[in-house]
């Protein structure tokens, strides 16, 4: 696959009045289209900084970020790169305006400018993408956090971008909201081909995708497949991070003396795993 996103040798820094904190220096990564990576890394590390580049909010001060060939230091072509890189953050409270859900899914495509009858189709489509169709005439505010985020995934999704952002989308929600926004978005990627990135703190969200990427101080430090990153269970851990339950387990065996699989991410391979070392044993 192609590269949707490319991100070349950029730096950033913020700058307040008394001094400039460097948070990305000489930083370069890709994303090709229709996949889904993970980003992980603690808090100043410049994950959020980076989901607000790719959208064009933020500007590298050097360096280039090059968006379905486009540059987003393009001053032209603005709204271009917000059409194909939608972002959607934390808290699903601050990006609901709307009183009723259908209306808040279209408000975007409204200020586009989008005819009512496509704009129908698309507040359709995009409910039904991420199972919310039901809920398209009740008030947003009456949903519970990850039905509100889901639909501002489908405001979003509406917009029918090629890539979708999402910033830690499930920090305020329960489990079972965590697990249905995950649910959402691993079928938008799977099933419609949209390049998924999605910032996390929950290593069980960051198992589910193809590949993970990791940040330290603004440079990344690794870049693989869940399976392959996770089984760094020392370096994740001298950097403030965590790893799956399943892979901690395994680690913790290891270190035991007991032999078992390091690379394991979920509970059905750490089962499998497990089952073969007890039937060796007797």
């Amino acid at each position: 696959m192609s590269n949707l996103i490319e991100v070349k040798n950029i730096v950033f820094e913020y700058e307040s009045d008394d001094a400039k904190k460097n948070v990305l220096n000489d930083f370069s990564v890709s994303f090709e289209q229709g996949s889904f990576t993970a980003v992980l890394g603690h808090n100043g590390s410049g994950k959020s900084t980076l989901a607000k580049l790719l959208n064009g909010l933020y500007k590298p001060l050097k360096g280039k970020i090059i968006v379905d060939g486009i540059d987003t230091n393009d001053p032209e072509r603005e709204i271009d790169i917000k059409r194909s890189v939608g972002v959607v953050f934390q808290n699903p409270d601050n990006q609901i305006i709307a009183t009723v859900v259908e209306e808040d899914v279209a408000f975007g495509l409204e200020n586009l400018g989008i005819p009512y009858d496509i704009m129908h189709e698309r507040v359709e489509s995009a409910l039904e993408a991420v199972g919310m169709a039901e809920y398209r005439k009740s008030s947003p505010h009456k949903l519970s956090g990850g039905q509100k985020q889901r639909v501002a995934i489908a405001g979003i999704v509406a917009m029918q971008p090629k890539c979708i952002v999402l910033d830690e989308p499930t920090s305020m929600l329960d489990p079972q909201g965590r697990k249905d926004v995950i649910s959402t978005i691993t079928k938008l990627c799977k099933e419609k081909g949209i390049t998924v990135i999605l910032i996390t703190h929950y290593m069980n969200e960051a198992a589910c995708a193809d590949r993970v990427v990791v940040m330290d101080r603004g440079k990344i430090v690794l870049d693989d497949k869940p399976n392959v990153v996770f089984s760094n269970v020392e370096l994740l851990k001298s950097i403030g991070l965590d790893v799956p339950q399943p892979t901690e387990l395994a680690y913790q065996l290891n270190r035991c003396g007991i032999e078992i699989d390091n690379t394991i991410i979920t509970v059905d391979d750490c089962v499998e795993n497990l089952k073969k070392i007890f039937l060796e044993e007797k």
